[in-house]
């Protein structure tokens, strides 16, 4: 079974083609927030590289965040418009794990660390299992101040990644002596090989059961509470 992966819940766009032979092809790009921009083209560029036509894809496989609201819906929507073109099944995949699996050789506590903005990431912690990762703390939004909190309540040798890891790098350290992996961004070769597996248990959806991985409400969302209590308190 051949599947396209989709992640973009970051800064870096990614597509990959792959199946049971691994990943044929990738492409990768961080170019600011231009999503929308830049994906349609990527799958193309992929697609025609690998030398496959979409009509011979079997699955459709999409990170579901946490990350950028922006890029997680332009990545969800496309993945969804061509499953439902396709008529394929889809699966859905954290891109917390697609920045901890390529880390499955490691036998510290691998923790992805993507950057939330305003001041928060969005986090996870896995341990190796063999052939591959175990999640052991579900994915979570904070300060920083509370993901050294949690490092430091586990008290074991961690491997920290992701651009949120790297902004946040001297409070990290500064509070908690870990590793700091080169890793930025979720990869889309990872969501190829993690969804080929759960492919093979028929572990699949249909695209309507596809749903992004906030943790917490859009900013739209938060502002327009925000706004919504001001007025009634002027009211009252």
């Amino acid at each position: 079974m051949l599947i396209l992966g989709i992640e973009t819940a970051t800064e870096q766009i990614g597509v990959a083609i792959g199946g049971h032979e691994g990943v044929i092809a990738c492409f990768e790009v961080a170019r600011g927030r231009r999503h929308a921009e830049i994906l349609t083209p990527a799958i193309a560029f992929v697609t025609e590289q690998a030398d496959i036509g979409l009509d011979e894809l079997g699955l459709i496989a999409v990170g579901v965040g946490p990350g950028l609201f922006t890029g997680m819906r332009v990545g969800l929507a496309a993945a969804k418009a061509l499953a439902l073109a396709l008529r394929l099944p889809m699966i859905g995949i954290s891109s917390l794990d697609l920045l901890a699996f390529p880390h499955r050789g490691s036998d510290k506590v691998i923790v992805p660390v993507i950057d939330a903005r305003k001041g928060e990431v969005f986090y996870a912690m896995y341990r190796q299992v063999p052939g591959g990762v175990q999640r052991v703390a579900p994915p979570t939004v904070g300060p920083v101040d509370e993901l050294v909190g949690d490092l430091l309540a586990r008290s074991q040798d961690v491997l920290c990644l992701g651009d949120g890891a790297h902004r946040y790098r001297e409070e990290i350290l500064d509070g908690f002596h870990c590793e700091i992996g080169d890793d930025l961004y979720p990869s889309a070769a990872p969501l190829v090989q993690l969804a080929h597996a759960r492919a093979l248990r028929e572990e699949w959806v249909s695209p309507s059961e596809i749903a992004p991985l906030y943790l917490r409400q859009p900013d739209a969302q938060i502002n327009w509470t925000t706004r919504a209590s001001a007025a009634l308190g002027m009211h009252q």
